[in-house]
């Protein structure tokens, strides 16, 4: 196991992931007059304002303020008037994009610092839709469910997988882990997040149709379906990289807990660890898992420009849908399966491959810049 990655380990214990929802000023207007907040000793004056030659823009609630946009020269008469307390510039504030601890745990930002960040690689994200948000750019998509006819998010499960996907990069919220990747919305899942054998296999042809390098399926059923089947197997011979999460039924003895679409051998199938390297406890297991990622306290985009941390198998895909978009944009003529391969050949071991499958997904390896 890499040294970076245990000594990331050891710091990511007191790691706190903060997310400050900030405020957006407008500074300036222009270079005579200049935005201010301007505070008062009693009720606020708004002619001493105006027959300064300044504009009231705003009179606070609470506060005996006022916001006011004023020439530069007549600050320093104001500043005379008695019963001014304060002139200060409005400046300029914004939200702070911060980074969720799975993307430098699986070493994205590495390969970020590089300049890979997915550009050019079509994601499908079949889920419950995605819902508007400023830290998305969702380039279109499709819904299977008859009674949600747009591909809006009413769960807010896909837009978090989303997020985590290509939450963009643009100094506001968080950042996924392909934050350039072009990114669809395929709902296959309602607004309680329940779909069918049927929704999920038209979102997959849906998929092909449409020419997506990836599809990420964060869902999943206890049975399988001979129609689900086919429709992986037609899309992966169609070129389409098929991820989905593993499944959250933890542990049962030496059984194979696994779900569907992520036991059938044409999709790769994604099981969570935590910020120790351990399996999380929900977790499935099985011969068919193949890849683990981080699925515990995932920060990302959710309902409503919020975000949201959440936990699951659901939230270990993405990251690797993320990554393998990585690896397309590194290498464009790499097929499906090569990804594939790529991705588990240059996982860190955890552990017995029924619990861990081939370890946690390593993107700066995986997109060549460690070889």
């Amino acid at each position: 196991m890499k040294l970076k990655h245990l000594l990331f380990a050891a710091l990511s214990l007191s790691l706190v992931i903060l997310f400050l929802p900030g405020m957006i000023g407008h500074a300036e207007s222009d270079s005579k007059h200049k935005e201010y907040l301007v505070g008062f000793e009693r009720g606020p004056n708004a002619s001493a304002v105006q027959n300064a030659g300044g504009e009231v823009l705003h009179e606070f609630e609470y506060m005996n303020v006022l916001h006011v946009k004023l020439p530069e020269q007549a600050v320093k008469a104001l500043e005379n008037n008695p019963n001014i307390a304060y002139i200060e510039e409005n400046k300029e504030a914004k939200t702070l994009q911060t980074t969720p601890w799975g993307i430098p745990f699986i070493y994205a930002d590495q390969v970020h610092n590089r300049g890979t960040y997915g550009q050019g690689v079509r994601v499908a994200v079949l889920d419950t839709g995605i819902a508007t948000h400023a830290d998305l750019n969702i380039r279109g998509g499709a819904s299977f469910i008859p009674n949600e006819p747009t591909y809006q998010d009413f769960n807010g499960h896909g837009t978090h997988v989303a997020g985590t996907v290509a939450a963009l990069n643009n100094s506001y919220g968080v950042i996924g882990v392909a934050p350039s990747a072009e990114l669809y919305a395929v709902k296959v899942l309602d607004a309680n997040g329940g779909g069918s054998h049927a929704s999920i296999a038209q979102g997959i042809e849906w998929a092909v149709s449409n020419n997506m390098d990836i599809v990420n399926m964060s869902l999943g059923s206890p049975q399988g379906s001979t129609t689900l089947q086919q429709a992986v197997n037609n899309a992966h011979n169609s070129g389409v990289l098929l991820i989905a999460a593993a499944g959250n039924s933890g542990t049962n003895g030496s059984q194979n807990t696994m779900g569907y679409p992520a036991r059938y051998s044409n999709v790769m199938a994604v099981g969570a660890v935590d910020s120790n390297y351990n399996r999380a406890s929900f977790s499935s297991v099985g011969n068919e898992l193949e890849i683990m990622a981080p699925g515990v306290s995932i920060q990302s985009t959710y309902l409503s420009n919020s975000y949201r941390a959440l936990n699951g198998t659901s939230m270990a895909a993405p990251h690797v849908a993320g990554t393998a978009a990585l690896v397309k944009q590194r290498y464009p003529h790499l097929t499906n399966s090569q990804i594939r391969n790529r991705l588990n050949q240059t996982a860190i071991p955890l552990g017995n491959s029924f619990y861990f499958g081939n370890g946690l997904v390593d993107a700066e390896n995986a997109a060549g810049y460690l070889n």
